[in-house]
């Protein structure tokens, strides 16, 4: 069975989690993890450097696909706007790069992990540890990105072995 590489992100306007994964079967092996601590002042200066060190990354570590939370509705919208162009950033960078993108809203990617879908941060860091044998949890963002790359691969392992289906077509952007 072939490996895919994924790169999961947790798009953040304050911090970006990354995580990469290579895929094989049913099988996780963790690549590699971060994240990027935005302490700029201007939105722009922010956003750019998304779009820098993500590109970076997918030079860098060549995933076949890329998982991405989807935006959830914050109490306060001048928020959920950043969340959106910090999100907006990182899909461009994707793009620009030919990657295959992939959303999963935080439901999921919980229930995936962790086997329903309110979980709280500190499950799903154990559940990370866990599933790719890790010496300790990767802090929030990092963990959260790193399970998006894993309900990922779970989508598409489990799709896959649906007659017909090719690759994982659910939460796909067109």
């Amino acid at each position: 069975m072939p490996v895919t590489r994924i790169l999961g992100i947790d798009p953040g306007s304050r911090v970006t989690g990354y995580g990469i994964i290579d895929s094989e079967g049913n099988r996780l092996i963790h690549v590699a993890h971060g994240t990027l601590v935005l302490d700029e002042t201007e939105q722009a200066d922010k956003l750019r450097r998304i779009f820098t060190e993500l590109s970076e990354l997918l030079a860098e570590h060549i995933p076949h696909e890329v998982a991405i939370e989807k935006v959830f509705m914050h109490r306060n919208p001048d928020s959920a706007l950043k969340l959106g162009q910090a999100r907006g950033v990182a899909i461009a960078a994707c793009a620009v790069a030919d990657r295959s993108i992939h959303e999963y809203s935080a439901n999921q990617i919980k229930q995936a992990l962790v086997g329903r879908g309110h979980a709280a941060k500190p499950q799903i860091q154990h559940m990370v540890k866990v599933l790719l044998n890790l010496r300790e949890a990767p802090v929030a963002d990092a963990a959260d990105a790193l399970a998006v790359a894993v309900c990922h691969a779970h989508t598409r392992s489990s799709l896959q072995q649906i007659p017909g289906t090719k690759s994982a077509r659910a939460g796909r952007i067109s």
